[in-house]
């Protein structure tokens, strides 16, 4: 006894320390009881540093006595994972045994499971975390011993400020060899009716498996939103067999915790109650492993985020539907993946991607949002210049051209930038980085045009020139644009791509600081140059803007002054008598 003292001497806590940070065991400091005795709350030094903790008081009335008091002891101070609770300190001193665990402030999970706020995410989350809790104790790295917990039960499933699992109340479980696939006889078999194996309770026959079926009570309870036992007229009475014959008589429906349902993915409910009812098999032999139990709440919880992805009012459930060629996804990681690479819809007239916070981004190709002029008797298309789309871009010879652009998927609130995106028809060296441009444009019934005076060089070899920024309301947009340049462009398409992504790209070369950015108009504002005014009336064509934030990029852009012989931009540089390249 003395060595197993000294190992965990380094875990005591002095009962004075205790005592003030309960002070003294006051009953407005109880958080709780259990088959220990009560818990408290406190703040407290430990080896870990200061924080709030838990106090597990033993008092031997409630059930546990000293064995489980150095039990709990002994498994949390060498088994630890980050959904396994963690063991702060402990205190034996003058006839008082406490136990110190780190605070769970949301309590344990049979408090939460009538609550509506809990939604089904969150209930697959939680089951999860318990089962990864599990697979961690029954399936060792590194080691020869296996821990089964024997006690698990939604009251010993404790949740953090983050709604993080932490697996609680170790007194009973037991260490047996890892390669033992037999059963352990346990003398006197102990724990909480309704969760027990059945072969433990009757017969005092110890597996792991015995863990499985636990953690297929905690499921249902989960699911159904109650405990899995009640007193309808003072006797206990175990719901069990009412939820296993819903199950079997396909009448999950009747026993469902009110709410779920309409939040549920059918994939997800059946993969979830096939594990759950899965692990309450009669026979042990038959009941899943953990980690097969692992890989089914996976597969619900895929299930589940794939259904709330395509379910969103924002369209994702259209945009599947309309993709070309049908997208083939097994989780959500993978269809962010593939829009975040981008897809094409509307018979691959449209290009639609997602940015790194899940912004989308759409680009109509010329092929679909050309107008043909007056003077114009064929419509010439080239396919040699590397076009995303498979009918190519528009060759525009002459360097005029009109464009009628519909948008279909665009988010509300969020500001867009419309460009052009082109190459020239005609190898050219730039003078300048960004490119040159000076493209002329204007919105069909606008009396005086504008100007993109640069080109950003982008990733996929394409240049762009920015045309408006607005703040878009809706998914549909309907423009149309006049154009006019001085050379030979192929046009690729109008891409409509929302401004954070933008804002890097242009601001990235013009060594701007931008940390901390903020939409608020307070901020942009602060950013625009005080003398942007007068700046603006020295424009050669109309500027137009709609916010702070919008007038900000247009300044630091660029536009031209001085009758055509200078460009201004916000960083303070003028750029005399350039001439497109």
């Amino acid at each position: 006894m003395v060595e197993f003292l000294e190992e965990f001497r380094y875990l005591k806590i002095k009962l004075e320390d205790i005592e003030i940070a309960t002070n003294k065991f006051d009953a407005n400091s109880v958080i709780g009881s259990g088959g220990f005795g009560k818990v408290y709350i406190g703040e407290i030094s430990h080896t870990k540093g200061r924080s709030m903790a838990a106090f597990k008081r033993l008092d031997p009335r409630y059930g546990q006595g000293i064995p489980e008091f150095w039990n709990e002891i002994m498994m949390l101070s060498r088994y630890e994972h980050q959904n396994i609770v963690s063991l702060l300190g402990f205190c034996d001193e003058g006839g008082v045994k406490i136990l110190v665990y780190e605070y769970a402030s949301h309590g344990s999970l049979d408090q939460h499971l009538s609550a509506t706020s809990l939604t089904w995410t969150q209930r697959l989350k939680i089951c999860l975390a318990v089962a990864r809790a599990v697979q961690y104790l029954h399936d060792p790295k590194g080691t020869q011993q296996r821990v089964l917990h024997c006690d698990l039960k939604s009251s010993n499933i404790l949740l953090d400020k983050n709604w993080t699992v932490k697996v609680s109340d170790f007194g009973l479980s037991k260490i047996v060899p890892a390669n033992q696939h037999h059963m352990v006889l346990v003398t006197h078999a102990v724990g909480t009716p309704g969760y027990c194996d059945p072969l433990y309770k009757e017969m005092g026959l110890l597996t792991k498996e015995s863990d499985i079926y636990s953690l297929g009570i905690v499921f249902f309870e989960v699911l159904c939103g109650r405990l899995c036992y009640e007193y309808p007229n003072g006797q206990c009475q175990i719901l069990v067999p009412v939820w296993k014959e819903s199950y079997e008589q396909k009448k999950l429906d009747e026993i469902i915790f009110q709410g779920l349902m309409k939040q549920m993915d059918p994939n997800s409910l059946e993969s979830f109650a096939n594990i759950a009812y899965w692990c309450l098999d009669k026979s042990y032999v038959k009941r899943p492993t953990i980690s097969h139990v692992v890989k089914q709440l996976e597969i619900a919880l895929e299930f589940q985020e794939i259904f709330e992805v395509t379910k969103q009012p924002n369209g994702y459930k259209e945009i599947i539907k309309a993709a070309i060629p049908p997208l083939i996804y097994r989780s959500i990681d993978e269809l962010r993946m593939l829009l975040s690479k981008g897809i094409f819809l509307n018979n691959g007239k449209t290009w639609l991607s997602i940015n790194k916070i899940g912004e989308r981004c759409e680009m109509i190709s010329a092929t679909d949002c050309l107008i043909p002029t007056a003077n114009e008797s064929k419509i010439r298309y080239s396919t040699e210049h590397n076009s995303r789309f498979a009918g190519g871009c528009y060759l525009a010879f002459d360097g005029k051209f009109k464009t009628y652009v519909k948008t279909q998927f665009l988010l509300p609130q969020i500001t867009y930038t419309i460009n052009l995106v082109f190459k020239f028809i005609y190898e050219r060296t730039a003078l300048t980085k960004p490119t040159y441009l000076a493209l002329k444009y204007k919105l069909e019934g606008d009396a005086k045009p504008s100007i993109s005076y640069f080109a950003d060089d982008r990733e996929d070899g394409w240049l762009m020139a920015e045309l408006y920024q607005f703040t878009n309301e809706t998914r549909s947009v309907d423009l149309k644009i006049i154009f006019e340049a001085s050379y030979a462009l192929a046009v690729e398409g109008i891409e409509f791509r929302a401004l954070e992504k933008v804002k890097h790209e242009v601001l990235e070369d013009k060594n701007i600081d931008m940390q901390s950015t903020s939409d608020s108009e307070i901020y942009w504002e602060q950013k625009v140059p005080k003398n942007y005014e007068e700046m603006i009336k020295l424009s050669k064509d109309s500027v137009k803007w709609t916010t702070k934030k919008e007038l900000f990029f247009i300044l630091h852009k660029g536009f031209q002054i001085n009758d055509g012989k200078e460009v201004f931009d916000a960083s303070g540089l003028f750029r005399s008598h350039l001439k497109p390249i």
